[in-house]
């Protein structure tokens, strides 16, 4: 691999997974989605990852989303697969199975429940980054994995392997994720993993988003974050903040619960989950409900 190539400026849908009332992979729907997120002029795909329930799909449920994503795509976008696990050989495993599926990138978070040190990260990310040969994406969301991948540790890999393409940072912490945009070398990516943080982190210098409101309404959110890209910060203001509460509505429960309510409210999939995640809450209902109905989603 030779100069590191940007993977993709703008927003990447991190896809929710339908499943069929009895729980099944639809493979219907799924298409259905990837069609109307390309049609709204979406950048690139993210399926199985936190938010298209990677943790509770089976290493064939995994391979096939994959699969049917990439299928789909037909080569319009590219594909950047989750493939994600707290023991770094089976993370490698994962991505080798994604790259097999067609995947032109895999995204993988930081080892969960272990909690390892900044050099295990390194070690970790090194790893899978030496082992695949295609771009990976690092994925820092502290709230999940109970650690943070450092500022310092993320530009080390990204100084030190040209197939760790970039970072997804969900860290919340402007200071880190400022240092690691002053401070990255050419052709690697950052994006926002935090809707109601791409405006401003757009602003700093960053490529765009990997989205959970994108599924809702991909239209509309791509074009703000192409506005923000432009420097058009008037027009990308005015729309960050006109679809705020539906970025906010979206984790009032744990992600993706609500986002996938909203998309069976908007008559897109069926509200069905895997275990331990249930369907939206009675108490949080009426409030999704209503943004939905504020943005003209729902009648």
């Amino acid at each position: 691999m030779g100069k590191r190539k940007l993977l993709f400026r703008g927003t990447g849908t991190a896809l929710v997974t339908p499943f069929k009332k009895d729980g099944t992979v639809d493979e219907v729907v799924l298409r259905e989605l990837v069609d109307r997120q390309i049609k709204a002029r979406v950048e690139a795909l993210v399926p199985v990852g936190s938010t298209g329930e990677g943790a509770t799909l089976t290493e064939s449920e995994q391979a096939q989303v994959i699969e049917m994503v990439v299928d789909q795509t037909h080569g319009r976008v590219p594909v950047i697969a989750g493939a994600s696990s707290n023991a770094t050989a089976k993370a490698v495993a994962l991505a080798l199975e994604a790259k097999r599926c067609g995947a032109d990138a895999i995204l993988t978070v930081a080892p969960f429940y272990n909690k390892p040190t900044q050099e295990g990260l390194y070690q970790h990310f090194g790893t899978i980054a030496d082992t695949l040969e295609m771009p990976i994406v690092i994925y820092n969301v502290p709230g999940r994995t109970a650690s943070n991948i450092e500022a310092g540790t993320t530009l080390r890999l990204a100084e030190e392997s040209p197939y760790i393409a970039g970072v997804k940072e969900a860290s919340g912490n402007l200071s880190q994720i400022m240092e690691i945009l002053h401070h990255r070398p050419a052709g690697f990516g950052v994006w926002s993993g935090d809707d109601n943080m791409t405006f401003p982190l757009v602003a700093l210098g960053a490529d765009g988003i990997i989205s959970v409101v994108a599924n809702e309404v991909p239209a509309e959110f791509s074009r703000m974050v192409r506005y923000a890209l432009k420097g058009n910060f008037t027009g990308a203001r005015e729309m960050h903040f006109r679809m705020l509460d539906l970025m906010n509505a979206n984790f009032i429960e744990s992600n993706p619960i609500p986002v996938k309510a909203a998309m069976a409210m908007m008559g897109l999939l069926e509200e069905t989950y895997r275990l331990p995640l249930t369907r939206l809450s009675e108490i949080s209902r009426p409030k999704l409900e209503k943004v939905l109905k504020q943005l003209a989603l729902t009648r």
